[in-house]
Formats: C-alpha cells, structure tokens, sequence
C-alpha cells in the first residue's frame, strides 16, 4: 500500500516548470503489463478474480444490509463493521474491473484519466482502512476492558466522529501524496509493470528528482499505516492481559469470540502488506509481489464478510431473521392474492 497539490501562488519556480513538464508529457494512455508475462495463466486468473469480485460484493452487501436493517445490529461494532464492508466494495471496484477487462483481451492499457482516479481512489481507501481497523480494535479494547462504561465510552457522536476521521484522513493523504505524484514529468514513459495504477510505480517512470514525493509517501505510511497498527498492538495487549484475568473458561470464550474475527483481519490485511514489502530485492521479487498485490486486493475484501459471519453467530442470526420476514413477509402476499 502506498501513498495533491494544486499549484500554489507562493509555490517556487522549479514546482511550475514541474507541473507545466508533467502536463506535456503525460501519456493519453498507460500500458499495465499485469500478468502477461504468463499468457496461459490469464484465463485462469479471469475466472478466479471474477468469482472473488462476485462474492465480495454479494458478502459485503450482505453485511451493510443487516447491519442497517437488524435493530441488534445497531451497535458501534456493526457501524463499523458496515464502514469497513463499504470500503471493501469501493476498493475492490476501483481495481478489479480494469483487471478483468485486462486478462480478457490483448490490450493491456488504461486511460490517463482512469489511471489518475484509480491510484487516487486505492490509495485514499487504503490509508482509510488501516485508521479503521484500528478505531475498530479500539471499539474492542472498550468493550472488554471498560465493559461497564462501554455504552458511555462508545457514544453515537464518537462513533460517527471516529468514522469521519478515518475517511477524511484517508482523503487527505491521498489528494497529498497522489498529486504530488501527478505532477512528475513522464517524459514519454507509459509502461507500469502491475495490473493497477500505484503511486510508487507511477514514480518509478518519472524523469526527475522524486526525493520530496519519497518523503512524503514514507511519511504518510509512517501516519496511515505504522501508527494505526501500533494502536491495535497496544489495545490487544491489553485486551489480553483483560482476558487472561478472566477466572472462568466460559468467560475466556466470549471474550475470545468477540476478538478473533477482527484480529484475523488485520492479520490478513497487515500481514499481506509486511510480506510484500519486506520481500528482498530479488529478480522474481516483484512478481511475487503481483500475486501478494492479488491477495489483498481480491482475496482479503472477499474473505473480510465471511470471517464476520462465519464466526459472529449475531451476523447469521440477523441474516436469517433478515431472509425469514423476507420469505414469510412474500408468502403471506401470495397467500392474500
């Protein structure tokens, strides 16, 4: 995961020239060569992405509807579980559409203008997720820790607030740190070696000095990314010393069950991203890094709504609350006609 500027009137000289520079030499269109160094693996990866993309959205869908619908569901657990599936679909959307039309047919370009959107849009929801999942282990360490005072602590206006900061901070890195990357002079250079627009590829074609964006995108990982996991390291650590206070078994495993779905995905969402950015600097590096680019822009989205209902018998519940009035609420129409 990675990390605007408008053209300010104090800005120095070398910025206008930049921006001027940037703005001749940008590509009407830019070639992502994505996975087609392995032609034969293409339709496979079709097939497979597709089927992901469905079941994300049908799964995220899912969980934004009973969380709405389902008065149970009304909690700040939910509200920020119903946050987290809306920014998966987004996420997803930004990138995989493009994806697939590229694994289908021999072209393998993007607009310049869809290439700008879809690293602005990747990049704001990525750094909005990592500020989310931490408001959300947050939301945990209150719940078991402060059990009594969870209602108090966890108000409504906090709720939104908490949200609002996630998306708006989000936001605000990626206008930052996704215009300062727009401004680079390409001089000519189209060809990105990735299956979707990403600001340190993006980078890589430059013609000139990226040292101020290079600061800047380490600075904003620094925020969005290191400081929201040290947040969750630390509400999980005490939520563990919480728990192992705990004298009852029975007690261990409701406070358990209400941790793991969350803590798994920050594994896979985290874990994803350490793997692929700790990989050493080898030849077949990058394209592993593809496959790991995969996972947490496909695979995680997907697996994120079936970790919360598998595991959450109040999701399934509400579901099947959800499907049943449905179902009865039809029959009994048919019945009166």
């Amino acid at each position: 995961m990675t990390y605007s500027q408008t053209r300010w009137p104090f800005a120095p000289p070398s910025l206008h020239v930049m921006m001027g520079t940037a703005n001749a030499s940008s590509p009407e269109v830019f070639v992502l060569l994505g996975f087609s160094a392995r032609p034969s693996l293409e339709p496979v990866l079709f097939l497979v992405v597709s089927g992901f993309y469905v079941v994300s959205l049908l799964g995220n869908g899912v969980i934004i509807l009973v969380s709405c619908v389902d008065v149970h569901l009304h909690t700040p657990m939910y509200f920020f579980l119903a946050n987290l599936s809306f920014l998966d679909i987004s996420f997803t959307t930004s990138i995989v559409p493009q994806l697939l039309v590229n694994l289908w047919g021999p072209q393998k370009t993007i607009s310049y203008g869809g290439c700008v959107v879809q690293f602005y849009v990747s990049h704001w929801l990525g750094a909005t997720e990592c500020v989310l999942l931490a408001v959300m282990s947050y939301d945990r360490y209150a719940a078991i820790c402060r059990p009594l005072r969870y209602t108090a602590i966890m108000h409504p206006e906090l709720c939104l607030g908490l949200a609002v900061t996630a998306w708006l901070g989000g936001l605000t890195t990626s206008m930052v740190g996704s215009t300062l990357t727009m401004l680079l002079p390409l001089c000519g250079n189209s060809r990105i070696d990735h299956f979707f627009c990403e600001m340190p590829l993006i980078m890589q074609l430059a013609c000139v000095d990226t040292s101020l964006n290079e600061v800047e995108m380490y600075l904003a990982s620094f925020i969005f990314v290191v400081l929201p996991l040290g947040l969750i390291l630390v509400s999980y650590g005490h939520i563990a010393r919480a728990v192992l206070k705990i004298r009852s078994a029975e007690g261990r495993r409701k406070a358990f069950n209400t941790c793991s779905s969350h803590v798994a995905v920050v594994s896979l969402f985290y874990g994803s991203i350490i793997f692929m950015y700790l990989q050493p600097a080898r030849s077949n590096s990058h394209e592993q890094g593809k496959f790991v680019a995969l996972f947490y822009t496909v695979v995680s989205p997907t697996l994120n709504p079936l970790i919360y209902t598998l595991r959450n018998k109040d999701v399934r519940n509400a579901l099947r609350h959800v499907v049943l009035q449905n179902c009865c609420g039809f029959t009994g129409k048919q019945g009166q006609a």
